[in-house]
């Protein structure tokens, strides 16, 4: 069937642009042809530093002719109303037809050509395309990246005739900007499109520039010893800025070897584009690099080389000057220069954020296996890198480079590790921080910003997460759970809510258990309680209710997280809802008891266990809206049923037990105590009437359903799971 080939050729795109553009592109043209009603057989799209391309198979050549019914207003409806829709059917009254006291249009509409929808549709796309950035230019009043020069839009072989903003439509395409024949050149199908930009030194597919910059590159190093420090991120880029990329290989000077390899990498990936290149045998980094140039040099590319190298030298050079400039400064000394930047506009200085860090990187120290006072040291220097010269050049080395200060002022490993790895992880396969010091600064850094961004109403909205709360969220259960922490997240969230409480209470005052620091004036110490677990600093009614709605809202956000993380394991988020309920934050035992409880609802018994206490909340449920349930413990009526018996004799044997499992977070043998119930509980139900005439069995076997109800109840909120 015949092809539609589609080419917007304008001025180069943003590299970090074109993934999404060729994306939306396409789906833009599959919503146009879907109201056409067109259903292509398949469609492709590709983005290249200078153009976007869309390549639709399986068209036909016109539109069916359809039939199409709308239904109208009543008959008898007012006049106005009736007017209104025969104009916008374009039919006359006689035209229309009733049925069921209601106007019917029937609207016949004859099939059209396939070039006129696409030229209208090609129009429509380019006028609405959705760019996070654009531009006009010249007198037009067209939006686009960068100006737009020509539109290629070819269909079964033929011309689509269209004007756009004075660009008229053609069947023309050119190739590289310096490379072959920089002559235009005539595409009337996509094979004759693709076979014209490979001659004219083109690689349309993103996919294929990346391989080709990937295999060169690897096979540049190879031939020298040496292997590609490779990037995706990176490798992303650089595709997107050369259609002929040519990987080169460059020299440094090797005495820039003494810089750390975050910065030589970092100068390289963000200023110049460049990949690094490391010695196999020792793994550290080498003295050269790998630039992609978007053209083949007749000299092989040794005076590009060249150039690349001398702006990476002044870049590195720079670099150098801020690293030994800043090793001359102790961390320690660089603090009293924190108050001096803002952390937020609401929540005061960096230096207040660092001594909160310090308190609950102090505070969580005992439940991680860690020293207190390297947890505390490294929660005090944490932010102190901030203020350096490389750090201010490189603000992606934050953490990275307070870790290297740290080494160089031979401070304990432990702390420099820490200060180091503060921020991991910053994605869901982002490593972990290395060792209990450092998973302890990690928690307190991640839950202070969740509190403080809480306190303040910034809490994440849709896709809106400015402040990557969720990604802190998210890191704080990856570390509790890799590291089997045993803490409650509400103790740490009020003593860290407290003392921004303090803060804000007490302008530029900061309390902590052993001292109380005065940033820029004394505040008598009678007006703090210095105890981070009691302070009662401004704790009136508002106070109060606003901490516990925090405490509220932040809880039932790490549950939502953490719903997310054992969603993509395969476990249900209904049982994360079931084991939140009980009240616990220990995110440890709730994992343990979640997995449990997957595993118990798997089997018959569980399943029939289930089925059985949603019979007997339903039937306590509708008992409550009559009155009051009755109290106390199931007793043994006289004569009374065998199943009923049965049933008070288990629950009277198992409940001990239960509470026993529970006590040793044996969750998996509370969930078998649990099984037992279940033959007792459908012979009940099968053979007890729980409405009995006589009031006294009847609440007596209400009593029991309640203790059905709460045996369940400690190991899980059941009614909270579907099923």
């Amino acid at each position: 069937m015949p092809q539609l080939l589609l080419e917007l050729f304008s001025e180069e795109i943003p590299a970090r642009m074109q993934v999404q553009a060729a994306r939306d592109l396409e789906r833009l043209a599959r919503e146009k042809l879907a109201e056409a009603g067109f259903l292509p057989e398949a469609m492709a799209s590709f983005a290249g530093p200078r153009r976007l391309t869309l390549v639709v198979e399986g068209l036909p050549l016109a539109q069916a002719d359809r039939t199409e019914e709308r239904k109208g207003p009543r008959v008898g409806a007012p006049d106005q109303a009736i007017e209104g829709f025969l104009r916008s059917t374009g039919l006359t009254r006689e035209a229309l037809t009733e049925r069921d006291g209601v106007y019917f249009a029937v609207i016949a509409r004859t099939g059209r050509a396939t070039a006129d929808i696409i030229a209208e549709m090609v129009g429509q796309i380019v006028r609405t395309f959705p760019w996070p950035k654009s531009m006009k230019w010249g007198t037009g009043s067209l939006r686009w990246v960068r100006p737009l020069q020509r539109i290629l839009c070819v269909f079964a072989g033929e011309l689509v005739p269209f004007e756009i903003d004075g660009i008229t439509s053609s069947d023309l395409a050119e190739g590289h900007r310096v490379m072959g024949s920089r002559r235009t050149f005539r595409a009337r199908n996509f094979d004759e499109y693709a076979a014209g930009l490979k001659a004219n030194f083109v690689v349309l597919d993103a996919a294929e520039r990346k391989a080709r910059i990937i295999a060169d590159a690897r096979q540049l190093c190879f031939a020298r010893n040496l292997e590609l420090v490779e990037d995706e991120g990176l490798l992303d880029e650089v595709a997107g800025l050369a259609e002929w990329p040519t990987p080169i290989l460059g020299n440094m000077d090797p005495a820039f070897l003494d810089l750390p390899p975050e910065v030589i990498r970092t100068s390289m990936r963000t200023h110049q584009r460049y990949f690094a290149v490391r010695d196999p045998a020792t793994g550290k980094l080498a003295p050269h690099f790998v630039s992609v140039a978007n053209i083949e040099a007749i000299d092989g590319g040794g005076a590009i080389a060249h150039g690349n190298a001398r702006v990476l030298s002044a870049r590195l050079s720079d670099a150098k000057f801020f690293w030994d400039e800043d090793r001359k400064v102790r961390l320690e000394d660089r603090l009293p220069r924190l108050d001096g930047v803002t952390f937020h506009a609401k929540l005061g200085s960096m230096l207040l954020r660092t001594y909160r860090v310090e308190i609950l990187a102090e505070m969580m120290a005992p439940h991680l296996s860690a020293a207190s006072d390297a947890a505390a040291l490294a929660g005090r220097l944490s932010k102190a890198d901030l203020l350096s010269g490389v750090v201010g050049e490189f603000p992606e080395l934050q953490g990275i480079m307070g870790g290297y200060y740290a080494q160089a002022e031979e401070l304990d490993a432990r702390v420099a590790t820490a200060i180091r790895d503060q921020y991991r992880p910053q994605g869901p396969n982002d490593r972990l921080p290395e060792g209990p010091t450092a998973a302890a600064l990690a928690l307190a850094d991640k839950l202070d910003s969740l509190v403080c961004f809480f306190a303040i109403g910034e809490k994440p909205t849709g896709s809106r997460d400015p402040f990557a709360l969720r990604r802190a969220a998210l890191g704080i259960i990856r570390i509790l759970l890799h590291t089997k922490a045993r803490l409650r997240l509400s103790d740490f969230i009020n003593a860290d809510y407290r003392r921004l409480a303090n803060e804000r209470t007490l302008p530029r005052l900061y309390a902590r258990a052993d001292r109380i620091f005065a940033i820029t004036k004394e505040f008598p110490e009678a007006q703090i309680d210095s105890d981070p677990m009691t302070s009662t600093v401004n704790e009136g009614e508002d106070f109060v209710e606003a901490w516990l709605k925090l405490r509220s809202d932040l809880l039932a956000f790490f549950a939502d997280r953490l719903k997310v993380l054992l969603r993509d394991q395969g476990k249900r988020h209904d049982l994360v809802d079931a084991v939140f309920a009980l009240g616990d934050d220990d995110l440890v035992r709730i994992v343990a008891r979640v997995d449990a409880l997957s595993e118990f609802l798997t089997t018959d018994d569980g399943a029939n266990l289930l089925a059985g206490y949603k019979r007997a909340a339903n039937i306590l449920k509708a008992e409550e809206k009559k009155g009051p349930l009755p109290e106390g413990p199931a007793v043994r009526m006289p004569f009374p049923p065998e199943e009923e018996r049965a049933l008070i004799d288990t629950l009277t044997e198992i409940e001990p037990s239960i509470e026993q499992a529970l006590s040793d977070e044996d969750f998996a043998g509370a969930m078998r105590w649990l099984a037992s119930l279940r033959a007792p509980v459908d012979a009940f139900f099968d053979k007890v009437l729980v409405n009995a005439d006589d009031a006294a069995e009847r609440a007596n076997r209400l009593r029991l359903l309640i203790q059905v109800r709460d045996a369940m109840g400690r190991v899980a909120d059941f009614s909270l799971i579907a099923g």
